[in-house]
């Protein structure tokens, strides 16, 4: 996810712009601002490129999630079904608004499980939450029939997948909400930010007002604007929004960039017997941010985790020791520590995550390897690299 390694010209023209005003807020001081908007225009783009109606930029893809879920109406007690494999920011989303996280399985797809998700759902239940990790999506055909059939909200991370596409439609569009991650290690950063696109007027209506203390944004006078509701401080600012700008002109050149580099890298892993690769649903296409492959069993990635280091490999992940990405590294969720006291509600509906089995996550996740796919390296070093990985594999099989 290669944003910062194209970091040029474009971005400090786009926050030059802003720094010669003076006006680094989003919101307000009209006439200093030389008619500089940088976020209102990113949403702009932003939407169209996205095939929705409308875009809210915010401050991280945490902000966006936590904005997403609000915007919706979800809050205390209420459940949220997401998958073992993700960021901690998904749960941290949810926790903030007082709502359930539900962990469920994932499948070969490295995100829900949609027999784990049906499973799962109870009265308190509300939104089904897949998260595309690793740049490919989930199975959406099967979570949006099971949202249909239980009037259940479908909000799509996909803070890692930005450009891939289901059956057309670019990742985030598919469901009712998509939340999206901007950080330095994203597809494309602002350094720091986030954004919700929805096709639904009420949610794009509640997340512009939520994510700014509750601004109605009526008037050209911020000092008389009314709060319909309760919001919090999850604005971007536009120096943020001024990087993300000149990157999202750059996104296309970035995907194709990934792409031929994955093909060069899977070919050369597909070629190794023992060795699969992750399941894309049928009428998916990944946004090729990472290679992620399967070994036979868990002793044999464990040594090709070793051996891959061992021959200078770098940017590759095993998730299943991961802290920050796998709920095996999730001791502070699995014993709810909390510098304050969580809801009743949280604490009487959790599952016991230290005793739930998820048998089913780890026989996908302690085969898992994944590379990381940058755009900066010349195709004599891909090749380089796709031998030394293929050695290396080869060597432990």
């Amino acid at each position: 996810m290669p944003g910062f390694e194209i970091f040029g010209a474009e971005e400090r023209k786009q926050v030059n712009d802003v720094l010669e005003t003076g006006v680094l807020m989003r919101y307000g001081f009209d006439g200093m601002r030389n008619n500089h908007w940088k976020a209102k225009e990113f949403e702009s783009l932003f939407a169209k490129r996205m095939d929705a109606e409308y875009c809210q930029l915010v401050s991280s893809g945490t902000a966006a999630l936590t904005v997403a879920l609000a915007s919706a109406g979800i809050g205390a007690g209420d459940e949220v079904i997401m998958p073992t494999f993700t960021f901690v920011a998904s749960f941290e989303s949810i926790l903030a608004l007082g709502a359930v996280p539900i962990l469920v399985d994932i499948d070969e797809t490295l995100t829900l499980d949609p027999n784990a998700v049906e499973a799962a759902i109870t009265e308190k239940t509300k939104c089904v939450m897949p998260v595309h990790m690793c740049g490919s999506m989930a199975d959406l055909r099967a979570l949006k029939a099971i949202c249909d059939k239980h009037n259940l909200l479908l909000l799509e991370d996909a803070c890692q997948a930005l450009g891939g596409t289901y059956q057309g439609k670019p990742l985030g569009s598919y469901g009712d909400l998509g939340c999206f991650s901007f950080d330095y290690v994203k597809t494309i950063t602002c350094g720091e930010g986030g954004a919700i696109i929805t096709n639904n007027k009420e949610y794009a209506k509640n997340a512009d007002h939520y994510q700014d203390h509750g601004h109605d944004h009526v008037g050209n006078d911020r000092g008389a604007e009314s709060h319909p509701f309760l919001g919090y401080n999850f604005r971007i600012s536009e120096l943020n929004a001024a990087v993300g700008l000149a990157q999202l002109d750059k996104l296309d050149g970035i995907l194709n960039t990934q792409k031929d580099n994955y093909k060069i890298l899977r070919e050369a892993l597909a070629s190794i017997e023992g060795v699969t690769f992750r399941k894309v649903p049928e009428g998916g296409e990944e946004n090729y941010s990472f290679l992620s492959f399967f070994l036979p069993n868990e002793g044999l990635t464990k040594k090709a985790h070793k051996a891959l280091s061992d021959a200078g490999v770098d940017a590759y992940f095993y998730w299943y020791t991961n802290n920050w990405h796998y709920i095996n590294g999730w001791e502070h969720l699995r014993n709810q520590k909390s510098l304050g006291n969580l809801s009743s509600e949280v604490k009487n509906q959790m599952q016991d995550l230290n005793n739930t089995d998820f048998s089913k996550s780890h026989a996908v996740m302690s085969r898992t390897i994944s590379s990381l796919i940058k755009i900066g390296w010349t195709e004599k070093e891909v090749q380089k690299r796709a031998e030394a990985m293929k050695q290396a594999i080869i060597s432990v099989l």
